[in-house]
Order: C-alpha cells, then structure tokens, then sequence
C-alpha cells in the first residue's frame, strides 16, 4: 500500500511525526511525504523534520504565502501533479490548513480515497478560513479520525455515514507523550533564556482573525504588556506574520517594551517553555491542547474554541480579544488554576490505530 501524506504547516509536522512513526513499523505500507511549502520560514519548518525524527519530504512544493485562493490554487495544481505521478492508495491530511484543502480536492477530483486526521471538530464559525476548510474536507473524506466524542458527534449531525468516522483519540497528545521526555533530555531553552520554572507566561498569536485586525492585535500586545511583571514575564516567540504586521503599524518597538519577544523556536523548545509556564496564552488550536496536556492552564485569545472540553473542565478560558483591561485581568486570575481531571482525548496510541484502520481498508 503507498500512502501520500500531505502537510504544509507547522502543527500538521507534529501530528504526521506520530503516524510516520507508526507506518514505519508496517513493512507493507509506503509513505511518500509532500510538503505544501505554506510554513517556509526555517525554524517554523526545517528544524522540525530534524527534531521529530522524520523523513524529509519527498516532494517539496515550495508554494509559500499568498491569498486564500491563490495558495490554495497553486497547492492544488502542484499535488494534483505529484499524486498523477505517485498514483496511491490512500491521501492522508491533516487539521484544517489550506494544504488540508487542496490535498483533500485534488485526491477526489482522482478518485483517491482521502483520511483525514483530526475530523470533526467544529467552532461555528464560518468567517474562520479553517472551519470551511474542515467542513470540506471532512465531507470530501473517505475515513474520517475524529479524536474525541464531541468531534464524532458533529460528523453524526451533519450526516456523515458512521462506517466511515473512527474514534481513535488524539495524535497531539501521542506527540506530548513521545516528545515530552525528547524536551527534557535536549532542549536547554529555560537556561538560554534565563527563565525560571512556572515564573513566566508563555503567549502564542498566529491567526488571521488577530493578526489582520488592528483592534484585535492592539488589544492582544496591550494586554500581555499589561500583565507582564518582572515576577511572571511574557514570552512571546513572534510568528512571521505577527512580526511583519507589528512592524508595518510601527508598534514593534512599544511592544518589546514590556514583552520578551523571541523569534520562532523549535519543537523540543515550545514543549520545554510549555511544559515550565505557569500560564499559557493562546489563539492556536494545538497549543490550547498541549497546555492541557502539561498541565498547564490555558487562556485562548478568540471568541469561540473547537476545544470546547477544555473549557467545560476549566482548563481553559475563553477571552475575546477586544479589551487590554479584560485580557489582563483573564491572565491574572488563571494563573496557578487548575482544571477537572478529565482524559478526553484517549490514551496515547492514536496514531497506532490510524495505521491499523488503513492497513486494514
């Protein structure tokens, strides 16, 4: 069985990292890994095939940033090419990116049975980029690994043939296990840093719906700024994009003020600042999850979340970014909580039984 695996962003490296392990161990079973190129920054994309002990892309598209329609149109133009040429069993995708998307298409548009890994989760929003793209792909799929109840659930409710949803748990959380330990033994980034164990906060913004909204990016880097003290900092390892729009609105400067602002980090080094932050703050689907999975309490900076057992279990607080005074107080007054003991997204073998459901269709 040859199995092309499309990925593009750095979350989706992480999930693909425990399934490639998995197939790996299954000698029938090729892999032919293709890189959309949508992350192509160094450490948010290199760095991570070397830290998570995976192949290097077979194909490597290069396709870069660009409009919604215009990446995922050159996405889908180049993997239609390289999967004419692979001819596989099975396309497997990711999450909800537009590499998601256009791998997704133009498996179907071939008549190449499509598994999506992460399906089903849902935040009822549908100005999100991301949520039109997991409602597509999820309907465009063949298999659907949905990795927790509620997930199920919304597949059920929208109409989703149930032979073709399993219920395997989450990949992310085989990754917290796995690399947790790898981040103990190899990243020295508190000492590099001069950071001190659940004496700093970590911050996270990334997602278009901050980043091009001026209001909403002033009223994130005003509210970290106003909850940082010398006692708990603010680290901020500054996405591409993040960086770029604060230097364009010239509040780059301002915001190094009050924030340690630090450039991308790898993986073992997010797990370490992650694990040893005594408060995460966040608009990343992925991050919300590996704070829990640390132990970490968790502020998502958005008005809904797909994580929505997260928040019912106190793990987590929804924070609307729209006020500096109320971000604050959020971050203020989640620090050293704790949550309900819950175990939602099953016990660590997601991947292992994604691989034994393809290998077994």
């Amino acid at each position: 069985m040859k199995i092309v695996t499309i990925i593009g962003a750095r979350p989706q490296f992480i999930k693909a990292a425990t399934v490639s392990r998995a197939i790996q161990s299954m000698p029938s079973i090729e892999e032919v890994l293709v890189h959309t190129g949508q992350h192509y920054d160094e450490n948010m994309s290199d760095v991570f095939f070397d830290e998570l002990e995976i192949p290097k892309p077979a194909y490597d598209l290069g396709i870069g940033s660009g409009s919604h329609g215009a990446q995922t149109g050159k996405m889908l133009e180049a993997i239609e090419r390289v999967l004419l040429d692979e001819k596989p069993n099975w396309v497997l995708v990711y999450g909800d990116t537009n590499s998601t998307l256009a791998g997704a298409v133009a498996a179907v548009k071939l008549h190449i049975p499509v598994a999506h890994v992460e399906a089903g989760l849902r935040s009822f929003n549908r100005a999100m980029p991301e949520e039109i793209n997991r409602i597509l792909t999820d309907h465009a799929a063949n298999l659907l690994f949905a990795p927790t109840e509620t997930a199920v659930n919304h597949l059920h409710h929208e109409g989703i043939d149930n032979q073709r949803i399993h219920r395997v748990g989450d990949v992310m959380y085989d990754a917290a296990l796995f690399y947790g330990i790898k981040a103990d033994q190899m990243s020295d980034i508190l000492s590099r840093l001069e950071l001190v164990s659940k004496r700093y906060m970590l911050a996270t913004v990334h997602r278009a719906e901050n980043t091009d909204d001026p209001k909403r990016l002033r009223a994130i880097m005003a509210g970290l700024s106003a909850a940082a003290t010398d006692e708990y900092p603010v680290v901020l390892p500054l996405h591409p994009r993040t960086r770029a729009t604060l230097e364009r609105k010239g509040t780059l400067t301002e915001a190094a003020k009050q924030i340690r602002l630090i450039d991308p980090v790898g993986y073992l080094d997010m797990v370490m600042l992650e694990k040893n932050a005594v408060l995460i703050a966040t608009d990343s689907g992925g991050v919300q999850k590996e704070a829990f999975f640390h132990g970490v309490p968790c502020v998502t900076l958005r008005d809904e979340t797909e994580w929505v057992e997260l928040v019912e279990a106190k793990w987590n607080r929804l924070c609307a970014p729209t006020s500096k005074d109320q971000i604050a107080a959020t971050l203020r007054d989640a620090r050293h909580t704790k949550g309900d003991t819950i175990q939602p997204y099953g016990n660590g073998n997601a991947a292992g039984k994604i691989v034994e459901i393809l290998n077994g269709s």
